[in-house]
């Protein structure tokens, strides 16, 4: 299994970013996939899911109504649109995909916000 997240940057306060996690090495369409995050001195947060089928989808408080999470199984790839993005919102972001009972992980795509 192999894991790859990308589309981080550095972005201002109030502006938007969109994250892809590409995957391979499994059936991408019988899994369901999440985004978590990291930020300075912090520790590792969920912030999302996305489920398979139909694509029910969950959020954290800290990002609801801002992060809309997706997925195109035709490219194997999960998305995280950002948008009216925080200062504490800077983080880097992973994405993680359970197979078979195993956690995968890519190596994260780093995000900043500045004010």
């Amino acid at each position: 299994v192999h894991v790859v997240e990308s589309g981080g940057g550095l972005v201002q306060a109030g502006g938007s970013l969109r994250l892809s996690c590409a995957a391979s090495g499994f059936t991408f369409s019988n899994v369901a996939l999440s985004w978590l995050r990291q930020g300075p001195g912090k520790g590792l947060e969920w912030i999302s899911e996305i489920l398979t089928g139909g694509g029910s989808t969950y959020y954290a408080d800290s990002v609801k109504g801002r992060f809309t999470i997706s997925r195109d199984d035709a490219k194997n790839t999960m998305y995280l649109q950002m948008s009216s993005l925080k200062p504490e919102d800077t983080a880097v972001y992973y994405c993680n995909i359970v197979v078979r009972g195993y956690d995968y992980w890519g190596q994260g795509t780093q995000v900043t916000v500045s004010s």
